[in-house]
């Protein structure tokens, strides 16, 4: 019987972009970091969002799993869906008791036991390592940088495939630098298969001012085509 509740912001019934495959992804309310490139201000709030058991959460995943194919599944994103661990977790078990693949995206910001269980019905994990240095992480995350690499070291132990992303931000973390540390973590970690660059986007403006929020990397520009490139093949040599 679903005992656990969660607090959900929105679905996404049919996602190419947040894991392996075609993803039912469930944005989950609430963050406790405050990056300064969150695409998602609305869903930092640990308030709001909409009420959903874990059964609820499933049964309308299922209705999509003729589109999973051999890679698809579930995404739990958020906000950070490690602040709802017990629930997340809930939503995975019967997700396998379902043979739905499950995915996690996250910031690696938290641990605790709640977390480890999670990730025992974790399949693979998108993490998210937003700069490769512990000042950036202190100014613009609201973070140690310690707390996502000690969360790879958990997924090594359990050697859950995972996937590192970072977004990349002109004149923060578009350098060479940069990349090379982010690959020594990929390298340095059995679990990493892949690394993804993603370029920082500003279309993320309407909703800080319909919040009546300042954006704060308004002032930034986007990275060009040319860059995304040469960092690229930069941490695929």
């Amino acid at each position: 019987m679903s005992t656990q509740t969660g607090a959900v912001h929105s679905i996404q019934s049919l996602g190419t972009l947040d894991g392996p495959g075609v993803r039912f992804v469930v944005f989950l309310q609430g963050c406790p970091l405050s990056c300064g490139c969150c695409h998602n201000p609305d869903t930092q709030p640990l308030d709001g969002g909409t009420p959903y058991t874990a059964k609820e959460i499933v049964e309308k995943a299922k209705r999509y799993t003729e589109y999973f194919g051999d890679k698809g599944g579930i995404t739990l994103s958020g906000g950070e869906p490690l602040l709802q661990a017990p629930f997340a977790g809930e939503v995975f078990s019967l997700c396998h008791e379902a043979g739905i693949h499950t995915c996690l995206d996250t910031s690696g910001c938290l641990m605790n036991d709640d977390i480890k269980k999670l990730l025992y019905v974790t399949d693979r994990v998108l993490l998210d390592i937003k700069y490769t240095n512990e000042d950036m992480y202190q100014i613009h995350v609201g973070c140690s940088l310690q707390a996502p690499l000690l969360f790879l070291k958990q997924l090594e132990e359990l050697s859950i495939p995972t996937t590192l992303r970072q977004v990349i931000i002109p004149t923060l973390n578009d350098n060479k630098e940069n990349i090379s540390i982010l690959q020594e973590f990929a390298q340095s970690h059995r679990c990493v298969d892949s690394v993804e660059l993603l370029p920082f986007r500003k279309l993320c403006q309407t909703k800080y001012d319909a919040m009546h929020l300042p954006f704060p990397f308004a002032h930034l520009p986007e990275p060009d085509a040319n860059t995304m490139k040469v960092l690229s093949d930069l941490i695929h040599k």
